[in-house]
């Protein structure tokens, strides 16, 4: 085997190919074989590039403004001999980095695992049957079946094509798609860049499709060998993360300038330099966070965990926060609103309309005309438009003890179906109709055609569906309801369209076209004119009761969703009214306004803009189409997720805020483009990714609103005691015994905080606006100043009534502590009360506050820990004081949050009576 490396596949002509990889274009490889060379092969992936060390990745931990003055501060007072207080504050700064590492290793392996969950599939002909298989279990010498909107999943030498084009641009550059020709055997020179006979891994089918053989796999395949990998390093890096970057800079200059000013002042004052350092580096220790990093990388981690097992895989970091600052989704119809299994419910052909009992993909059920069952043998016109639905097909549906499985697209397994349940056999007319050549649906084309030898006569028969305005327009004849050519009425025709679309089908039209019979391929050319229309097909893919669901509490939460669809205007609108995406102003007894593809192309782009914000509903629109609709409404400051599946949706899914791909009919284009993946193609599963991006934030949002008080509060101590010329009521280690502990023991169970119940039904978030609105802002300031005060009050009260240094700064301790712990229930909301969202609700919390306390008990009472950190035992008047003050922080912020409710609800009350007023003025 190893002597197939290397080889100039371009060179060779197929058989030579064949030959040398011992394999048979007809029946593949057997499934000894395939397992034999994945043996000797391996498996078909590129080797992971080695990154960061674990050294040098621990390293990083280090680099940080604010790590860097606790460094200086740890050498600083080692200079001063304070050993202790300098190993301990090491130790702390060792500790953060240790946790951080983790986290990161923890968050990179779950990016990992999650991108696994999207891996590529590809189709495959092994042992005569045709799958589809993982592309990493693909070896040398397999058959695969390549069309648009594929990844190319190995380096394949094509055997057969159809106006196949390939992007290659990640391997040669070249940006134009490249034809293809299975048939061409190329010079041993020929560059790469001109290999027309050859596919490479990980470029990009845009057109057509194509079958070859697998010549070289994984590290072997050319994109292996020149190290072109398109996978990347996950950075953990969003938006936010970026905010609060530069928020730690700022920090870093405030926190140096108000040292240096305390610096400054006590020793103007005369007190000593040491002293004054040691003051000064307390004050940085206490106000750096220097737990928010990892609190808010160990938050996503948890949302995008989350968002996955509600089948929301996100792709992209910036997409957990993205989401929920959505203000428009613009949705697929099929598949995604709607159940994806189509089921025909309506036939025309001529004058006659059949109706078809049955749902879903079972063939039981009846073709009644006038509600009497038909007899097909009587019926040759309908037969004919049924035959057309079955072999017009590239759908397959299997039953297994009763349970039917469909293979292949929806609409075509409805056509199967029906003509199942006529009577016909799906075995018998392949054999009475064997295929000779198709030509592939396009969205370009709006139509599929196949070639067809009648087994007796060999005659040959070409059949078409597709959107009724195409077929109808290369006809020239049609059948009446005996099977008699008639002249064709296209008026009459596109009527009886019209009639089935209202009833909230999707329609598709019927041709034939009879061939020359020594015509064994098929061109578009041989079906652009004079065909026999045969009849139409109307079906109807019921909206998904959880979408509906879904959408409504997208409207409640102010996100406006919009429906894109390829099919008739009136199918959409009736869809689109079973969903209720009509506006507040439209009638619900009537169907929603559509704006059509046809439209959208003679809008200029100011009259696009104004109809897309007043429209929900959007037919017959093409998927370059959907780049324009982001356009439009971005320009009106929208945050718009868009969903896609196919080759042609990706500029408009790279375009969007967010693009959502479809993780089961989505192509590999779509995927590659998103920033996330449905593993379900549900609409409702964005709903739910809505709802917990809104989530992740709220969370990180209540852990900086709870930890930034705290070293507010510790600074304003320290620069206290200097000002006031006392001593310091809180030593640098002490600090960061308390950042240190508080964060990583109470802080962090926010982030498993449940979502609250009025989540769906706030207004979208503006991107733009702070992290910290003005009132967070002065709840913040509020706390910080409770702290300075109580914890000032109660050591210098201590020291009054005749307590020791140590026992006083304890005191402080555990005053800093205990308001911290009572503000983390403050901070469970930021808008309502503890007890209305439950008590118990969060049981990591309360985890969190039971380590806590026993950790202060310890810090208090053991005795090596009082060497470490200057505390000492204290009395049970000390702590019935320290829990009064909190208790005391706890009640102020708690009205303080009634009364701001209160004032919004008044204020809300006066506004709905105003405009009552003035509607009966």
């Amino acid at each position: 085997m190893e002597t197939l490396l290397g080889k100039h596949w371009h060179h060779l002509p197929t058989q030579e190919i064949i030959e040398l990889l011992d394999t048979d274009p007809q029946k593949g490889l057997d499934l000894f074989e395939v397992k034999r060379r994945q043996e000797h092969f391996g498996p078909n992936q590129l080797t992971p590039r080695k990154g960061k060390s674990p050294i040098l990745r621990f390293l990083a931990q280090f680099h940080n403004p604010l790590i860097y003055i606790l460094l200086v501060a740890s050498v600083i007072t080692l200079v001063l001999k304070d050993v202790v207080d300098a190993v301990v504050i090491f130790a702390v700064v060792l500790v953060n980095a240790i946790v951080g590492f983790i986290q990161e290793s923890k968050a990179e392996k779950a990016i990992e695992a999650l991108a696994k969950v999207v891996a590529t599939e590809t189709t495959v002909i092994r042992a005569r049957k045709q799958l589809r298989v993982n592309a990493t279990e693909l070896v040398p010498g397999d058959i695969v079946l390549v069309k648009s909107g594929d990844k190319v999943p190995a380096d394949i030498r094509l055997i057969r094509s159809r106006d196949l084009q390939v992007a290659e641009a990640t391997l040669t550059g070249e940006s134009v798609p490249v034809m293809k020709e299975a048939e061409e055997i190329l010079p041993k020179e020929t560059i790469l860049a001109d290999r027309r006979n050859m596919i490479y891994a990980s470029t990009l089918v845009t057109y057509g499709q194509g079958e070859g053989i697998v010549i070289a796999t994984g590290d072997n395949t050319e994109v292996g060998r020149i190290s072109q990998l398109l996978s990347e390093v996950k950075i953990l890096e969003t938006p936010l993360t970026r905010k609060i970057a530069r928020f730690s800079e700022i920090l870093l200059y405030v926190i140096l300038s108000f040292s240096a000013i305390t610096f400054i002042f006590g020793v103007y004052r005369g007190e000593p330099i040491v002293d004054m350092l040691m003051a000064a580096i307390a004050l940085a220790v206490g106000a750096i966070p220097e737990g928010l990093p990892a609190a808010i990388t160990i938050t996503l981690a948890i949302g995008v965990a989350r968002m996955a097992k509600r089948r929301a895989i996100i792709r992209k970091l910036p997409a957990v926060e993205t989401i929920g600052s959505t203000t428009v989704i613009c949705s697929d119809k099929t598949g995604t609103l709607t159940q994806n299994q189509m089921t025909v419910k309506a036939i025309v052909v001529g004058d006659q309309y059949y109706q078809v009992s049955g749902t879903g993909y079972k063939p039981t059920g009846e073709i009644l005309a006038q509600e009497k069952r038909i007899n097909l043998a009587e019926t040759p016109a309908l037969k004919e438009c049924l035959l057309a639905g079955m072999l017009c097909n590239d759908s397959v549906l299997l039953e297994k003890a009763g349970v039917y499985d469909a293979q292949g697209d929806p609409t075509e397994v409805a056509l199967l179906v029906s003509g199942l349940k006529a009577g016909l056999s799906s075995e018998k007319i392949a054999v009475e109709y064997s295929r000779l050549d198709s030509i592939p649906f396009e969205s370009q084309h709006q139509y599929m055609a196949t070639l067809h030898a009648v087994t007796e006569t060999q005659k040959r028969i070409a059949y078409l569906k597709g959107a009724g305005e195409v077929i109808i327009e290369k006809c020239s004849t049609a059948l009446d309801s005996f099977g008699n050519k008639i002249a064709l009425d296209k008026p009459k025709i596109f009527q009886q369209i019209n009639e089935l679309a209202a009833q909230g089908l999707r329609v598709l039209a019927f041709a034939r076209a009879e061939l020359s019979d020594n015509i064994n391929q098929l061109r578009p050319s041989d079906i652009s004119t004079g065909l026999t229309f045969l009849g139409l097909q109307g079906m109807i893919d019921p909206p998904r009761p959880e979408a509906i669901t879904a959408v409504k509490a997208c409207q409640n939460a102010g996100i406006c969703v919009k429906m894109i669809t390829g099919d008739h205007a009136l199918t959409a609108a009736a869809i689109a009214k079973q969903l209720g995406l009509q506006r507040n102003t439209e009638s619900k007894s009537q169907l929603p306004p559509v704006l059509t593809g046809k439209e959208i192309t003679e809008y200029a782009d100011e009259q696009l803009i104004t109809a897309v914000e007043q429209t929900s509903v959007f037919a017959r629109v093409s998927p370059e189409q959907k780049l324009r609709l982001v356009e439009a409404l971005q320009s009106r400051h929208h945050i718009v997720a868009m969903t896609g599946d196919g080759v042609n949706d990706a500029p408009a899914l790279k375009k969007a805020d967010i693009g959502i791909a479809m993780g089961i009919s989505g192509t590999d284009v779509a995927k590659e483009s998103a920033d996330m993946v449905l593993t379900d193609d549900n609409f409702a599963s964005i709903e739910a990714a809505v709802e917990e991006g809104r989530g992740i934030f709220d969370n990180i949002v209540k852990f900086i609103t709870w930890t930034l008080p705290t070293n507010l509060g510790e600074a304003l101590v320290i620069m206290a005691a200097i000002f006031s010329g006392t001593i310091l009521p809180v030593l640098p280690i002490q600090l960061l015994w308390i950042n240190m502990t508080t964060a990583s023991v109470l802080g962090i169970m926010l982030a498993f905080e449940l979502k609250e119940p009025d989540l769906m039904l706030r207004p979208p978030r503006n991107p733009q606006a702070p992290i910290l609105t003005k009132t967070l802002v002065l709840r913040l300031l509020t706390v910080g100043f409770l702290i300075l005060l109580g914890a000032f009050w109660l050591f210098r009260l201590e020291l009054r009534n005749g307590a020791s240094l140590a026992e006083a700064r304890t005191v402080a301790v555990n005053t800093v502590v205990m308001v911290e712990l009572f503000y983390l229930f403050n901070c469970r909301s930021l808008t309502r009360s503890m007890v209305s969202i439950g008590i118990l609700s969060n049981r990591w919390l309360v985890v969190g506050v039971i380590a806590m306390i026993i950790l202060q008990l310890l810090f208090t009472y053991i005795p090596i820990m009082n060497r470490l950190f200057g505390s000492a035992p204290i009395n049970v008047i000390s702590w019935l004081r320290i829990l009064t003050v909190s208790s005391i922080v706890y009640i102020i912020i708690e009205i303080e949050k009634w009364l701001r409710m209160r004032s919004e609800q008044k204020g809300i009350r006066d506004s709905n009576l105003k405009t009552f007023c003035q509607g009966n003025g």
